[in-house]
């Protein structure tokens, strides 16, 4: 332990900078020593439940023995290696596991460090494709209030919002689409229409879910109409699973739910099932094919200095022996089920507006006086509510959502649910 004065909250407000962290007026952070499942332990040994997979990558529970143990072996084996020129058993491997379960029409992986950077690898292979190509196709759409990342790529093709609003002078220009309803969706088209489809290079999309946005969940019918108009005009489609990959939305993979297959697909997140940073980008034949020549100019030009990291690929390899095992799908099935019997309370209550369910994700807007949204003062209250309760809940704005680790026991979801309902009985 160490012998430095003060606890670890103490120390850390000496020296750290938050993310996403207003740090004058945000109380200060709780001391995290040691996961186990579900629960985070602090340094007092109290247990709080991580109701949000701590930011939605913690898909089998903290400090699980087999990525524990995969991890060590591969440390004392090969800890990283050069990616350009070299190659490793776990790299390979788990390219060729993750091909498996992905659509069939994806034959390349390329790795990067997050879900970020995946998204900005698919951006430049979209536009160098048709580079490539001797084509000028330079445009890219995206849905409104759609959140990619915080790198300037990723924020070009989010929404315009509070996370951009310093930089969107710097951004590059993108026609941002409602997402698909069913009384919408030929206007959607019309607008594409609008765009010149010959000058479009691609359509990214978070699928049947926009996370930061709000948790939106939207029309399924209607988005593949899009999906098939935009594979009608030739724009490629990049399917962002970063946050939807790795059965967050009932399926292996939220595309699954569709008949059109993407181009590409962006993960992380769950990808290592929330124990280390690594990105990847998969791309079709026809897209790693057109970067293939005697032309050096033709070359990808992008990497990272981890890129690959055997530790990293190891954990996710790890990670997808416990994914495919039946009985993580018997868990999901599981929170799903609960789920369902709490939003028909949540239907009940006046003070709730909109709950909605996916997979193992359930949200729902607070009705309050202000506007909904990510600012809304709302969120302070709520986050010094649950933090109290000992349970991880981090709302957006006035949106509350209950997104758990895969391994939540029924009786920890009924202790999440609870202070929920403690939550509407102070209200009162």
């Amino acid at each position: 332990m160490s012998t430095a004065k003060g606890n670890l909250s103490a120390r850390d407000l000496e020296v750290i900078w938050h993310p996403y962290t207003q740090m004058q007026t945000a109380p200060a952070p709780i001391g995290i020593v040691r996961g186990e499942g579900a629960c985070l332990y602090d340094e007092e040994g109290n247990a709080y439940i991580d109701a949000t997979s701590s930011w939605w990558v913690n898909i089998h529970g903290h400090a699980h023995p087999h990525i524990a143990q995969q991890l060590a072996a591969q440390a004392l084996q090969l800890q990283h290696c050069i990616f350009a020129g070299y190659t490793h058993p776990p790299a390979v491997n788990l390219a060729e596991r993750l091909l498996q379960l992905l659509p069939a029409n994806q034959r390349r992986v390329f790795y990067s460090d997050n879900g970020s950077t995946a998204v900005e690898v698919a951006i430049k292979m979209a536009l160098q494709y048709w580079d490539n190509k001797g084509q000028r196709r330079n445009k890219i759409i995206a849905f409104k209030n759609a959140y990619h990342g915080d790198t300037f790529g990723a924020m070009s093709v989010s929404g315009r919002s509070v996370f951009t609003r310093v930089f969107d002078d710097f951004l590059f220009e993108v026609h941002f689409l409602d997402v698909p309803t069913p009384d919408n969706i030929d206007s959607i088209m019309a607008s594409i229409a609008a765009q010149q489809p010959e000058q479009i290079a691609a359509f990214i999309f978070e699928p049947l879910l926009q996370g930061s946005g709000g948790m939106v969940m939207y029309d399924i019918a209607g988005f593949e109409q899009l999906l098939q108009y935009c594979r009608q005009q030739h724009i490629l489609l990049i399917a962002d699973e970063v946050m939807t990959g790795f059965g967050r939305t009932g399926k292996n993979f939220a595309m699954e739910y569709m008949q059109t297959a993407p181009d590409m697909i962006c993960l992380s997140k769950g990808l290592t099932g929330g124990s280390m940073a690594l990105g990847i980008t998969t791309c079709t034949s026809d897209i790693y094919e057109a970067f293939l020549s005697n032309d050096k100019l033709k070359t990808l030009f992008h990497g990272h200095s981890f890129t690959a990291n055997p530790l990293a690929c190891t954990v996710a390899l790890a990670s997808l022996d416990l994914f495919v095992d039946p009985a993580c799908a018997l868990n999901r099935q599981r929170i799903h089920e609960n789920h369902q019997r709490f939003i028909s309370e949540l239907q009940q209550i006046s003070a709730v507006k909109n709950p909605r369910l996916l997979g193992t994700i359930l949200a729902f807007e607070l009705v309050t006086d202000n506007a909904d949204g990510y600012t809304n003062q709302l969120a302070d209250h709520l986050h010094r509510f649950f933090r109290a309760k000992r349970v991880m809940l981090r709302p957006l704005g006035n949106t509350l959502y209950i997104l758990p680790p895969y391994c939540i026991t029924d009786e920890q979801l009924a202790t999440v649910y609870g202070s929920v309902r403690e939550l509407f009985t102070q209200r009162r």
